[in-house]
């Protein structure tokens, strides 16, 4: 008589299993933190640790007996002032964020413009390249404007004209 014998041994050892869900769950925490929310944390906690200066000034001239009071009464006021500003803070950061990236993508665009021109005065293809992409933009606008000319004059609006030529 011949019996089989069947175990159910596994693919993967548990302890690389649990490794890889481990780093699987901190990749996914960390896609969930956004710089706006990071920056307005970092808002709000110098606010409460400026709040925080100012009530510990005015408790060091307070008697000792009623120190643990005024503790209790800065901190529930500390949160109270972190729950009233948070979108607040969330606002000012999402703003400062974008002036940021705008500032250094015109920054970036400079100093793209600056190497472009470097590379222009030293290669004459690239500076004929340049003079044709300039005499080709001129010749665009004037031949532009004309038609939205003509259009406006045949009676439509100049936002109608724009928007049928540009959009």
């Amino acid at each position: 008589m011949t019996s089989f014998v069947q175990i159910k041994y596994s693919n993967q050892h548990p302890g690389v299993a649990r490794v890889e869900s481990a780093i699987e769950a901190a990749q996914q925490l960390r896609h969930g933190f956004s710089g706006t929310r990071g920056l307005a944390t970092l808002l709000l906690s110098a606010i409460a640790a400026a709040v925080m200066v100012v009530a510990y000034q005015v408790m060091d001239s307070v008697t000792e007996g009623h120190l643990l009071v005024m503790w209790i009464a800065v901190w529930a006021v500390a949160f109270a002032v972190l729950a009233s500003f948070a979108g607040t803070a969330r606002n000012v950061a999402v703003r400062m964020k974008a002036g940021l990236d705008s500032w250094s993508r015109a920054l970036a665009e400079a100093r793209a413009d600056q190497r472009l021109w470097a590379m222009a005065k030293s290669d004459p293809r690239v500076m004929a390249d340049l003079q044709v992409a300039q005499s080709r933009s001129e010749y665009e606008q004037a031949e532009a404007v004309p038609a939205v000319v003509r259009k406006v004059q045949a009676g439509g609006s100049m936002l109608r004209a724009y928007q049928r030529n540009y959009i």
